[in-house]
């Protein structure tokens, strides 16, 4: 899963409001405009990103779309998150490097200077 992609979506504010909005009912652009106070295209590119990262659907209704919280994904997400978070780091692909050198934090002369007498976290 695309931690980041997900995640940088999510890193607007107006599209947390959205998001919200969504989970509340599911809404036409015209009503996310009239209740958030924005444009069409502005609403329009908020929604395009929401809908690449895969947190909302959309679905013609006529000339129009309404969409959606794509409940499910967002379940989804969360859940593979919390596990990829809970994770041992040094069980996870792409990590040994930074873990091979968070092992090695203790004792490194340049990091006790840098922490002088704060000491140490346990993990």
């Amino acid at each position: 899963m695309d931690y980041a992609s997900v995640l940088k979506a999510l890193g607007e504010s107006t599209r947390i409001k959205i998001i919200r909005l969504l989970a509340y009912r599911p809404m036409y652009v015209c009503e996310l405009e009239f209740v958030l106070e924005m444009s069409q295209p502005r609403i329009s590119q908020h929604l395009k990103i929401l809908k690449h990262a895969g947190l909302v659907n959309d679905e013609k209704a006529g000339q129009k779309s309404i969409y959606s919280l794509n409940k499910n994904f967002l379940q989804k997400f969360l859940s593979s998150f919390v596990n990829f978070l809970e994770q041992p780091l040094a069980e996870i692909s792409g990590f040994q490097k930074e873990y091979d050198r968070i092992c090695n934090l203790e004792g490194n002369p340049d990091i006790t200077k840098c922490k002088g007498n704060c000491g140490s976290f346990s993990k």
